[in-house]
Order: structure tokens, then C-alpha cells, then sequence
């Protein structure tokens, strides 16, 4: 079973986050490739051969970057076909404000996927609250569940760390296992 990450990073922040997802999703499966958009669009062949893709890109003026677009719409030909009908997909993007409209890249996202017929898993991971039930900063301090959301400063030097990287990680390993679930499942009704 194979997972390709894909991103565009403007600033590095998204790769960042694109390789603590892949760190993740390598705990439970070892075919886990990390692609740039750039890369992806020159190579759509991996992508076929995928079971999940995963899609991160920054938030720029609430929504994917340019260069994300570019590998969105490079994939026409794939979607005439419907050739990633029922793969798994899932998706994150980065900002360096709290909001930065995030939520709307995140939709994006998810429309693309449904576009191409595939099936998105969201982050799965709820915050977290003190007993007197004020949020904490960690594991989904962003408070996402369509997918992950992170937040980086706007020097571009600094991550909500250390919870949205972990946020990230717990969300590869989450991606992993539903891959490992749906994918073993299809394989026993097809045998």
C-alpha cells in the first residue's frame, strides 16, 4: 500500500509539515513517498499508483497557492478518467495567522478530491481542554477537523511548535491506518 504526499511550500513550511505527515504515516506503512507539486506534476505515474493522496498547500489569500493550482489543474486528463476513483485522500495547509481563511484551502482541497471521485478522511484528532474547559495549545491547538491546520509566524521562522507538528505526525499515522483499513478491506472482497 503507497501514500504520496503532495505540497507546495513557499517558504519551506509546508514541506515541513508534508515530511512530520510522512514520519507519521511511516510508522504504520513504509511505501510513503513525498512529492512538491512541481514534482507531482511531472510525475503523475506515482501518483496513479498511490492508494492515498495527500494534498498540503499554503493558505494565500484564502486559498491554495498558484503553484498548487498549477498541479490541480495538471491532473484534467486524470480526472476526465475518474483514474483516482476511490482512493483515499486528506489534505492540510499552513498560514501564519491563526485564521488566514485556512478553512477555505481546506475546502479546496477536499472539493479537488471529490472531483476526482476520491474519499476524504478528515484529521480525526479533537483538541484538547484544561478542567476549566479553556482549550490548550496542543494536539489540533488550530481546532480543524476537515484536515490539519497549521500556523507558522510571519517572519516564517516559527511553528506553533511543538503541537502542530505533532498534530501533523499523529495525522500520517492516522492517514496510514485508514489506508492499511480500506485498502486490506477492497483486497478481501476482490479475493
Amino acid at each position: 500500500m503507497k501514500i504520496a504526499i503532495i505540497y507546495h511550500s513557499g517558504f519551506g513550511h509546508t514541506k515541513v509539515v508534508a515530511d512530520r505527515i510522512a514520519l507519521g504515516a511511516r510508522k504504520v506503512l513504509s511505501m510513503v513517498t513525498v512529492l512538491s507539486s512541481e514534482e507531482a506534476t511531472v510525475h503523475l505515474h506515482l501518483l496513479n499508483e498511490a492508494d492515498t493522496l495527500v494534498f498540503g498547500s499554503p493558505t494565500y489569500f484564502g486559498n491554495v497557492s498558484a503553484e498548487f493550482k498549477k498541479f490541480m489543474e495538471a491532473s484534467g486528463s486524470i480526472w476526465a478518467k475518474q483514474a483516482w476513483k476511490n482512493k483515499l485522500a486528506a489534505g492540510f495547509t499552513n498560514s501564519s495567522s491563526t485564521n488566514g481563511d485556512k478553512l477555505n484551502t481546506l475546502i479546496n482541497l477536499s472539493l479537488f478530491a471529490a472531483q476526482h471521485s476520491m474519499l476524504w478522511i478528515p484529521l480525526g484528532i479533537l483538541p484538547r481542554y484544561d478542567q476549566d474547559g479553556k482549550q490548550l495549545p496542543e494536539h489540533n491547538g488550530m481546532a480543524s477537523y476537515l484536515g490539519l491546520m497549521t500556523l507558522s509566524d510571519n517572519s516564517h521562522h516559527h511553528f506553533n511548535e511543538p503541537a502542530d507538528l505533532l498534530t501533523a505526525e499523529l495525522f500520517g499515522e492516522r492517514i496510514a491506518r485508514i489506508t492499511l483499513q480500506v485498502k486490506s478491506r477492497e483486497v478481501e472482497i476482490h479475493s
